[in-house]
C-alpha cells in the first residue's frame, strides 16, 4: 500500500503542534509559572525549548521521514543488521497506549466542565463550593466513564475518516478555532480592572521571585516543562514526519511547531494571570488552578458564564488535538504491524483504548482504594509517572543516541535527512552539543524525575 500523505504543510504544522499543545500548555505551564516566579521561569523555559526541545523534535521528524514508517517499524528500516534498537519501537507504541489510558480521562473532565459552565452550575458558588463541585465530578463514575468513551469514540471516528479527510481536516479547524478563542480570552483578561499586576508578575523577571522559589527549582522546573511540552520520546512526532515530503528542512519545521506550541503556552498565562490578580486570587495553586480557582474567577467576572464556557471549549480543543494525534500514532503502528485497513485498525483500537481507559476513569471513585504509589495516590498518578518519568525521557535518550551514534543511524545520515529542503539547517557546529551535552541533559531529566518521585 502506498503511504498516505498530509495534504499541506499547514496541516503538518497544525497537527504536529496539536500533538504538542495539550493540557501541559494550558494547565501545567501557567501553574508552574505561578509557583516558580512568573517572568523568570518563562525566560528560562524559552531557553531550554531552543536548546533541548527543538533538537530532539528535529530528530523525531527525521527518523519518521527517512523510514516512512510508524515508530514500531522505523528502526527496522534504518538500523544496521543485527542491531537491537528496534526494541524501543515496541516501548514507543506501548507508551502511546499508556498515555491515552489517562489522558482520555482528563480530556473527559474538560468536556464535563464545559457542560457545567454552560449550564451555570458554578454560578454564585464560593471557593469552597467550586472545590466541592470538582470533588463531586470526580466521584461520579457514570459521568466519568461516559465522558471518556465520548472522547475515545470521537477521536477514532475522526481518524478512521482518513489522514487528510479526517485527521487533517478536523485538526485544522480545531486548532484555528483554539487560537481564535485564546486570543479573545486573553484580550478580555488583560482588559479586566487590576490586570496590570498579573501582567507584571507574569512577564517581568524578578530577583525576588528567584529568591523565593529557589534558582535550582526554577531551572529544573523550566527544563522539565520545555522537554515535556513537545511530547518527545514515544514517537508521537515521528509519525507525522513519515507523512510529509522533502521540500522543507526539518529543524525549520521543528522551530515552527515549537513557536506555535509556545504561543499557546504564553497566551494561556495571559488568560490566567491577569484574571487571577484582578480578583485577588493567587496564581500558584497547582493543578487545582484550572478546576477550582478559575471557575471562582469567572463567578466574579461580568458575563462570567460566557467567558468560562469559552475557556473550557479552548481547554477541550487543546486536549482533543493531542488525543487525535496520538490515536493516529496508535492506528499507524497497528496498521504497520498487521496490514489492517485504517477502518479496521480504528475499530479494534477504539475498543482496546476504551477498555484500557476505564481504570483511570474509575480511579477517583469505585477504584479509589487502589493507591499504587502510596497513600492518597491514584491510578492516574502511576500511569503519568510511567509515561512522564520513564518512557518520555528514556525514549528521547534512545532517539538521540540512535541519531548521533555510528552504531545507530549515525550523524551523517541524520543530518542529510534533516537538512533536505528549504529552511533552517542542522549546522556542523551543533554536532558536539548534540553528541555530548544533549544526552547529558536528557539523562539529568530522567534521573531527576525518578529520584524526585521516590524521595516523596
Amino acid at each position: 500500500m502506498e503511504r498516505e500523505k498530509l495534504g499541506s504543510r499547514l496541516g503538518f504544522i497544525l497537527i504536529s503542534a496539536g500533538c504538542a499543545i495539550g493540557i501541559g500548555n494550558v494547565w501545567k505551564f501557567p501553574y508552574m509559572a505561578g509557583q516558580y516566579g512568573g517572568g523568570i521561569f518563562v525566560l528560562i523555559y524559552l531557553l531550554f525549548l531552543v536548546i533541548l526541545g527543538v533538537p530532539v523534535l528535529t530528530m523525531e521528524f527525521s527518523l519518521g521521514r527517512a523510514a516512512q514508517k510508524s515508530p514500531v517499524r522505523l528502526y527496522q528500516k534504518l538500523e544496521k543488521p543485527g542491531s537491537k534498537w528496534h526494541i524501543h519501537g515496541t516501548f514507543a507504541m506501548l507508551g502511546n497506549y499508556l498515555l491515552m489510558m489517562y489522558y482520555t480521562t482528563v480530556a473527559g473532565w474538560m468536556l464535563q466542565y464545559f457542560v457545567y459552565m454552560a449550564q451555570g452550575r458554578f454560578d454564585g458558588l464560593s471557593a469552597e463550593g467550586t472545590a466541592d463541585a470538582f470533588s463531586s465530578m470526580l466521584g461520579n463514575p457514570a459521568a466519568n466513564v461516559i465522558a471518556v468513551l465520548a472522547v475515545v469514540v470521537f477521536g477514532f471516528v475522526v481518524n478512521m475518516g482518513g489522514l487528510q479527510s479526517g485527521l487533517e481536516r478536523v485538526t485544522k479547524w480545531m486548532m484555528l478555532a483554539l487560537l481564535l478563542v485564546m486570543i479573545v480570552l486573553a484580550v478580555n483578561s488583560v482588559l479586566q480592572p487590576g490586570a496590570e499586576e498579573g501582567l507584571k508578575f507574569y512577564l517581568m523577571p524578578s530577583a525576588e521571585h528567584i529568591r523565593q522559589a529557589g534558582i535550582f527549582n526554577v531551572i529544573v522546573g523550566a527544563m522539565n516543562q520545555a522537554f515535556f511540552t513537545l511530547s518527545l520520546g514515544i514517537g508521537s512526532m515521528a509519525i507525522f514526519g513519515s507523512y510529509i515530503d522533502k521540500k522543507r528542512s526539518l529543524m525549520g519545521e521543528a522551530v515552527n511547531v515549537a513557536v506555535l506550541d509556545t504561543f499557546v503556552a504564553i497566551t494561556s498565562g495571559l488568560i490566567i494571570f491577569p484574571a487571577c490578580f484582578a480578583y485577588g486570587i493567587q496564581p500558584d495553586q497547582g493543578p487545582s488552578l484550572i478546576f477550582i480557582t478559575l471557575p471562582n474567577v469567572f463567578n466574579h467576572m461580568a458575563l462570567g458564564r460566557l467567558w468560562g464556557s469559552f475557556f473550557f471549549v479552548f481547554m477541550s480543543f487543546a486536549a482533543m488535538s493531542t488525543v487525535l494525534a496520538v490515536f493516529e500514532n496508535i492506528m499507524a503502528c497497528c496498521m504497520d504491524l498487521t496490514g489492517w485497513s485504517r477502518k479496521k485498525a480504528g475499530m479494534v483500537n477504539m475498543i482496546i483504548v476504551g477498555v484500557l481507559s476505564l481504570p483511570c476513569a474509575l480511579g477517583y471513585n469505585i477504584l479509589s482504594f487502589i493507591q499504587p504509589m502510596g497513600k492518597g495516590t491514584t491510578i492516574l498518578d502511576l500511569e503519568d509517572f510511567l509515561v512522564s518519568n520513564i518512557l518520555l525521557p528514556g525514549g528521547a535518550l534512545i532517539f538521540i543516541l540512535f541519531c548521533i551514534s555510528r552504531y545507530g543511524w549515525g550523524w551523517k545520515k541524520f543530518t542529510a535527512e534533516a537538512n533536505e529542503g528549504k529552511g533552517i539547517k542542522v549546522a556542523g557546529w551543533m554536532r558536539g552539543y548534540m553528541t555530548y551535552a544533549l544526552p547529558v541533559i536528557v539523562c539529568l531529566i530522567l534521573a531527576y524525575g525518578l529520584v524526585s518521585v521516590f524521595l516523596k
